[in-house]
């Protein structure tokens, strides 16, 4: 007696909102990407710091928008969203102040 058990498979439609939405988060990381490349290959090496500082800023814009995407951190409270973003800039900060100072004490030592 063997028993035979049909399995149904029900689809879901697709939700073509959050699909916009993934495309549309995928587009503004291609362009500041592509942005960057822009840089890279035109401002002379002359300029050097200054396309360190666009770098640093771009991957700074593109790290916040890939946690605030992604990690959901955009939706958050406020509360939880602080709690987060107040010890990152000390961290920054106190980084900043840590290659000042050492190139300064470079600077003087050699």
């Amino acid at each position: 007696m063997a028993h035979h058990q049909e399995t149904t498979v029900k689809v879901i439609p697709p939700d073509t909102a959050k699909i916009k939405k993934l495309w549309m988060t995928a587009l503004i990381l291609l362009v500041i990407t592509v942005f960057e490349f822009i840089v890279a290959f035109t401002i002379p090496h002359e300029y050097k710091d200054l396309r360190v500082w666009i770098f640093i800023g771009m991957t700074i814009v593109k790290a916040a928008y890939i946690v605030g995407e992604f990690m959901h951190l955009r939706y958050e409270t406020k509360f939880l969203l602080w709690s987060i973003l107040i010890p990152t800039i000390f961290i920054v900060w106190m980084l900043v102040a840590f290659i000042y100072e050492g190139s300064a004490i470079s600077e003087a030592r050699f």
